[in-house]
């Protein structure tokens, strides 16, 4: 029997690279479903939480910064394993410590429950970046439209979670819903551990160039995008099933579904942003979703009927929907393997941005009387979006 030949050899090589890369993006994508549905968690869980710890309104708010918080500190511990220690540990660990805290959150006491939201805010922390920044490092194709779809899973699991939340309250299987999500998390854990995840920088790569990235125009340019998209989407998500509930007793009765339609519209358009990506270049994409971004937000603040309100929804969402994947995307490309550590510093942004929007706009409401008034703050934000990509870079 002879040996392989050559050519043989390699096609048997690149084979088998193909399928282990397959089953990364896999892992990957179903990775986002949890943590979609940990990172929107506390929107339908907060009441309930409230009334069976008997917390005030301030109590109640605080648990937000402190998963903020824990998951500030993911992302920079993030940086730290991904550049040492490669994929497998960030993803593994942000997969374990998720389990961990929805696990014991409807477990214990109210201090209990604040370090259980911690803890799975740090998993957080840990798999956003790590699985954003790995598929698409490991993706052969369009790395917009793979990160693109990596986000869709994202968006289905934030659109189910309040459905799943308040059909297990209904049915008092509330805890049953937290112990099997985590159950998930953990067996997710064991079975991925033998993927081939990327590895760590090689000791005789060279040293990333930090001097030479904080002089690059574009970076900045970069943290200005990481900082404005996110909390942007998170004011106009966040916000706008207020904004709707003040329009008389029916908008009151459909608030609470506006953020969900906003999150099916962005969940939509990432599920066919993919195919999109494919035919219209990503500059294209990140001008006109920018453009109809505003336009959608404007809609809002000059049509303030319930039917310009669930407009305002549809459209912004639907803009919305590729904008991030795809900056994701180009950093992962302008940067190469720097990106994961450059990636530590832009998602820490990008966990900074959604708490400084959407609490600006409350101030703004607040000294004006008006939340029309406060929604400003992401209608320009938009809008210096627009005009950031408007110039290539």
């Amino acid at each position: 029997m002879h040996p392989p030949s050559e050519p043989s050899s390699v096609l048997i090589a690149q084979s088998t690279d193909d399928r282990n890369r397959r089953w990364l993006i896999v892992a990957g994508q179903i990775a986002f479903l949890p943590t979609g549905m940990l990172t929107t968690l506390l929107w339908p869980m907060l009441p309930i939480l409230s009334a069976r710890w008997g917390l005030t309104y301030e109590q109640s708010g605080n648990l937000f910064p402190i998963q903020f918080l824990a998951q500030l500190a993911g992302v920079q511990l993030s940086g730290v394993l991904l550049s040492r220690a490669g994929f497998r540990s960030a993803f593994l660990s942000g997969l374990l410590l998720m389990a961990a805290g929805v696990g014991t959150l409807y477990l214990g006491s109210p201090w209990m429950g604040r370090v259980s939201v911690a803890v799975y805010g740090l998993g957080l922390g840990l798999i956003i970046p790590t699985d954003n920044l790995m598929i698409a490092e490991v993706s052969t194709g369009s790395r917009s439209a793979a990160v693109s779809l990596l986000n869709f899973f994202w968006g289905l699991g934030a659109v189910i979670c309040s459905l799943l939340v308040a059909w297990a309250q209904a049915h008092h299987l509330l805890l049953v819903l937290l112990e099997s999500i985590a159950a998930f998390l953990l067996l997710m854990a064991v079975v991925v551990r033998g993927l081939p995840f990327p590895t760590a920088r090689k000791s005789t790569d060279p040293p990333v160039r930090w001097r030479e990235i904080a002089r690059n125009p574009a970076t900045w340019l970069f943290a200005c995008v990481f900082f404005l998209y996110p909390g942007t989407e998170t004011a106009v998500g966040g916000w706008i099933g207020s904004y709707a509930a003040k329009m008389g007793s029916h908008g009151a009765s459909i608030g609470a579904m506006m953020p969900a339609l906003f999150l099916a519209a962005l969940t939509a358009g990432r599920g066919a942003g993919g195919a999109v990506l494919h035919y219209v270049s990503e500059r294209q994409i990140l001008r006109v979703g920018y453009g109809m971004g505003a336009a959608g937000i404007a809609v809002l603040l000059w049509f303030p009927t319930l039917q310009g309100v669930i407009a305002s929804a549809i459209i912004t969402g639907l803009a919305f929907a590729t904008l991030y994947p795809v900056t994701v995307a180009r950093l992962s490309q302008r940067f190469g393997v720097e990106a994961r550590s450059v990636g530590s510093i832009m998602f820490s942004i990008a966990a900074i941005g959604p708490a400084a929007l959407p609490w600006l706009v409350g101030i703004i409401s607040q000294s004006a009387g008006s939340l029309r008034a406060g929604l400003v703050v992401p209608l320009v934000a938009t809008v210096v979006l627009f005009l950031i990509h408007l110039k290539d870079w």
